[in-house]
Protein backbone atom coordinates (compact mmCIF):
# COMPACT_ATOMS: atom_id res chain seq x y z
CA UNK A 1 0.00 0.00 0.00
CA UNK A 2 1.47 3.43 -0.80
CA UNK A 3 1.95 6.13 1.58
CA UNK A 4 -0.77 8.12 0.24
CA UNK A 5 -2.98 5.70 -0.01
CA UNK A 6 -2.54 4.39 3.24
CA UNK A 7 -2.82 7.91 4.58
CA UNK A 8 -6.10 7.97 3.25
CA UNK A 9 -7.05 4.62 5.04
CA UNK A 10 -5.85 6.39 8.83
CA UNK A 11 -7.98 9.24 7.66
CA UNK A 12 -11.24 7.15 7.30
CA UNK A 13 -10.28 5.27 10.16
CA UNK A 14 -10.15 8.11 12.38
CA UNK A 15 -13.46 9.36 10.39
CA UNK A 16 -15.25 6.39 11.31
CA UNK A 17 -14.39 6.43 14.90
CA UNK A 18 -15.28 10.41 14.91
CA UNK A 19 -18.41 9.20 13.83
CA UNK A 20 -18.84 6.72 16.45
CA UNK A 21 -18.21 8.74 19.21
CA UNK A 22 -20.66 11.35 17.80
CA UNK A 23 -23.56 8.54 17.70
CA UNK A 24 -22.52 6.84 20.91
CA UNK A 25 -22.45 10.10 22.87
CA UNK A 26 -25.81 11.19 21.10
CA UNK A 27 -27.48 7.85 22.13
CA UNK A 28 -25.94 7.23 25.47
CA UNK A 29 -24.01 10.61 26.83
CA UNK A 30 -20.84 8.57 26.72
CA UNK A 31 -17.73 8.28 24.64
CA UNK A 32 -15.67 4.91 25.43
CA UNK A 33 -12.44 4.84 26.36
CA UNK A 34 -11.77 1.83 23.65
CA UNK A 35 -12.68 4.32 21.32
CA UNK A 36 -10.47 7.24 22.35
CA UNK A 37 -7.71 4.84 23.06
CA UNK A 38 -8.50 3.92 19.00
CA UNK A 39 -8.08 7.44 18.15
CA UNK A 40 -5.30 8.28 20.54
CA UNK A 41 -2.91 4.70 19.19
CA UNK A 42 -3.57 5.38 15.44
CA UNK A 43 -2.03 8.57 16.02
CA UNK A 44 1.60 7.36 15.35
CA UNK A 45 0.67 5.65 12.38
CA UNK A 46 0.13 8.63 11.30
CA UNK A 47 2.92 10.63 12.15
CA UNK A 48 5.16 7.70 10.83
CA UNK A 49 3.15 7.73 7.41
CA UNK A 50 3.26 11.95 7.25
CA UNK A 51 7.14 11.54 7.45
CA UNK A 52 7.09 13.34 10.94
CA UNK A 53 10.50 13.42 12.53
CA UNK A 54 10.87 11.79 16.46
CA UNK A 55 12.59 15.22 17.27
CA UNK A 56 11.15 17.51 17.15
CA UNK A 57 7.67 16.72 14.95
CA UNK A 58 6.53 13.62 16.92
CA UNK A 59 7.65 15.44 20.27
CA UNK A 60 5.75 18.58 19.70
CA UNK A 61 2.55 16.07 19.24
CA UNK A 62 2.91 14.65 22.24
CA UNK A 63 3.27 17.63 24.35
CA UNK A 64 0.18 19.45 22.45
CA UNK A 65 -1.66 16.47 23.43
CA UNK A 66 -0.55 16.36 26.75
CA UNK A 67 -1.33 20.35 26.98
CA UNK A 68 -4.55 19.87 25.63
CA UNK A 69 -5.62 17.04 27.71
CA UNK A 70 -4.24 19.05 30.53
CA UNK A 71 -6.32 22.22 29.81
CA UNK A 72 -9.30 20.48 29.24
CA UNK A 73 -9.27 18.04 32.96
CA UNK A 74 -9.43 21.39 34.50
CA UNK A 75 -12.68 21.71 32.50
CA UNK A 76 -13.98 18.57 33.90
CA UNK A 77 -13.26 18.97 37.53
CA UNK A 78 -15.20 21.92 37.09
CA UNK A 79 -17.92 19.69 35.90
CA UNK A 80 -17.89 21.55 32.36
CA UNK A 81 -17.36 18.59 30.44
CA UNK A 82 -17.22 15.17 30.25
CA UNK A 83 -14.40 12.62 30.52
CA UNK A 84 -14.73 11.06 27.33
CA UNK A 85 -14.98 14.52 26.03
CA UNK A 86 -11.38 15.17 27.69
CA UNK A 87 -9.93 12.28 26.27
CA UNK A 88 -10.77 12.85 23.68
CA UNK A 89 -9.61 16.14 22.47
CA UNK A 90 -6.23 14.88 24.22
CA UNK A 91 -6.45 12.10 21.47
CA UNK A 92 -7.27 14.41 18.31
CA UNK A 93 -4.67 16.78 19.85
CA UNK A 94 -2.03 14.15 18.51
CA UNK A 95 -3.26 13.62 14.78
CA UNK A 96 -3.35 17.69 14.03
CA UNK A 97 -0.49 20.53 13.73
CA UNK A 98 -1.19 22.79 17.13
CA UNK A 99 -2.22 25.32 14.36
CA UNK A 100 -5.00 23.21 13.00
CA UNK A 101 -5.65 22.32 16.59
CA UNK A 102 -6.66 25.80 17.62
CA UNK A 103 -9.04 25.98 14.33
CA UNK A 104 -10.90 22.80 15.38
CA UNK A 105 -11.03 23.99 19.06
CA UNK A 106 -12.95 27.14 17.92
CA UNK A 107 -14.93 25.81 15.71
CA UNK A 108 -15.95 23.07 18.17
CA UNK A 109 -16.83 25.60 20.99
CA UNK A 110 -19.15 27.06 18.04
CA UNK A 111 -20.54 24.00 17.52
CA UNK A 112 -21.01 23.09 20.78
CA UNK A 113 -22.83 26.04 21.36
CA UNK A 114 -25.48 24.98 19.17
CA UNK A 115 -25.76 21.59 20.46
CA UNK A 116 -25.93 22.85 24.14
CA UNK A 117 -28.83 25.00 22.72
CA UNK A 118 -30.43 22.23 20.95
CA UNK A 119 -30.25 20.08 23.62
CA UNK A 120 -31.99 22.73 26.35
CA UNK A 121 -34.77 23.63 23.85
CA UNK A 122 -35.01 19.49 23.10
CA UNK A 123 -34.93 19.13 27.08
CA UNK A 124 -37.38 21.82 27.60
CA UNK A 125 -39.95 20.68 25.38
CA UNK A 126 -40.11 16.74 26.78
CA UNK A 127 -40.42 18.61 29.84
CA UNK A 128 -37.52 16.44 31.31
CA UNK A 129 -36.15 17.24 35.15
CA UNK A 130 -33.15 17.90 35.91
CA UNK A 131 -30.04 19.82 33.92
CA UNK A 132 -29.58 18.17 30.74
CA UNK A 133 -26.52 16.24 30.21
CA UNK A 134 -24.83 18.03 26.70
CA UNK A 135 -23.41 15.31 23.85
CA UNK A 136 -20.08 17.78 23.67
CA UNK A 137 -18.73 15.02 21.64
CA UNK A 138 -20.63 15.69 18.71
CA UNK A 139 -19.29 19.04 18.11
CA UNK A 140 -15.53 17.90 18.51
CA UNK A 141 -16.50 15.06 16.07
CA UNK A 142 -18.13 17.35 13.59
CA UNK A 143 -15.08 19.82 14.13
CA UNK A 144 -12.25 17.54 13.85
CA UNK A 145 -14.40 16.04 10.54
CA UNK A 146 -14.14 19.48 8.67
CA UNK A 147 -10.82 19.57 9.86
CA UNK A 148 -10.32 16.29 8.08
CA UNK A 149 -12.68 16.89 5.35
CA UNK A 150 -10.86 20.60 4.47
CA UNK A 151 -7.54 18.59 3.34
CA UNK A 152 -8.92 16.42 0.98
CA UNK A 153 -11.92 18.37 -0.33
CA UNK A 154 -10.39 22.14 -0.32
CA UNK A 155 -7.99 21.67 -3.15
CA UNK A 156 -7.70 25.39 -3.88
CA UNK A 157 -6.55 26.37 -0.70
Amino acid sequence: MSGEYFRLALMIALSALLIAAAVTDLRTRIISNRLNLAVALLAPLWWLASGLEPWPGMAVQLLVGAIVFALFTLLFAIGMMGGGDVKLLGALALWFPWQALMTLIMLMALLGGAVTLVTMIHHRIAKKQGQPEIPYGVAISIAALCMIGERYLNHFA
